[in-house]
């Protein structure tokens, strides 16, 4: 099965039990990429969370330049609370110090109440930063597999239809080879009575002329003009995509390398053309390869 490098996929949750009040919302996407490159914005106060998704993503995506978020909201009151000491202390120490200082010149001051303790700066704080994360991470990570499964699915239907593309792109290659094949067989008496006529030529007018050297020479050259061996490997390079696109697994490496052994019996074969029609062809063959390497860098 093809899979695309292309996907996205989002996901809510909420806490329950212990964890109630916590909501959260998963995204992730991807695009194409030469590797796998995993960029992770997850709440850094979750002990263990990023090393947790990173192992997870990197046995799920092989290539693609993945970007994965986490966002977590908290209601308002939900929040764990307590003292913190040390103001608490400062707070009572400057009240005493104002009562005294009070006392002295003859003013009576009202007592502090508790509340109005509580209430004064940094003696009530929340106390997240001290919270054990354990459960969270675990809730967290229970829906991280239904994320992926989505951002799969995604990937696999964008990957079946780059298939279809690419089919239909490896049946016009292989309509070209097929007709570059004619016509280079079309082609072939005309390219041997030119060389017999160049060599007649060259007889007539050169005395002394090495005939084995000559012959030697156009033989060389009518082997220059032989498209048989690129004709050859443009079907072989054209069962190895099919075979391919047939596998299992990650195959945009193998494609890459593939698309580069197309394109060179492509340019090859233009160079060898020697006749319009088949110069033509190959254009064509290089205009339809180039589309199809196109659709190839999307495929993971």
């Amino acid at each position: 099965m093809t899979n695309s490098m292309t996907g996205f996929a989002a996901l809510k949750g909420q806490g329950a039990a212990a964890l109630a009040g916590y909501s959260w919302a998963w995204e992730i996407r991807a695009v194409n990429g030469k590797g796998l490159d995993l960029r992770l914005r997850v709440p850094e106060w979750i002990d263990g969370l990023e090393p947790a998704v990173r192992a997870t993503l990197g046995r799920e995506v092989q290539r693609g330049n993945v970007s994965l978020s986490l966002k977590i909201a908290r209601e308002a009151g939900a929040e764990t609370l307590r003292i913190n000491p040390a103001t608490l202390r400062a707070v009572l120490a400057g009240l005493a110090e104002i009562e005294l200082a009070a006392m002295s010149t003859g003013v009576t001051l009202a007592q502090a109440s508790q509340a109005d303790v509580l209430t004064m700066r940094g003696v009530l704080e929340q106390a997240s930063s001290d919270e054990d994360t354990t459960s969270l991470r675990t809730a967290l990570l229970a829906d991280l597999p239904g994320l992926i499964a989505d951002f799969n699915a995604m990937r696999a239907a964008e990957g079946a239809a780059l298939a279809t593309v690419i089919r239909a792109q490896i049946d016009k290659v292989e309509a070209l080879t097929t007709d570059a094949a004619q016509q280079a067989e079309a082609r072939r008496d005309q390219v041997a009575q030119t060389l017999r006529d160049n060599l007649a030529r060259i007889m007539a007018n050169v005395d002394g002329v090495d005939e084995a050297r000559v012959a030697q020479e156009l033989a060389m050259l009518a082997v220059k003009a032989d498209v048989t061996e690129e004709l050859d490997r443009l079907a072989a390079h054209i069962a190895a995509a099919r075979a391919l696109l047939n596998e299992t697994g990650p195959i945009g490496r193998k494609f890459d390398f593939l698309m580069q052994e197309f394109n060179r019996e492509a340019n090859t074969l233009c160079s060898k053309a020697q006749s319009i029609a088949l110069t033509r062809i190959g254009l064509d063959l290089k205009t339809v390869i180039d589309q199809m390497r196109e659709q190839v860098q999307n495929v993971e």
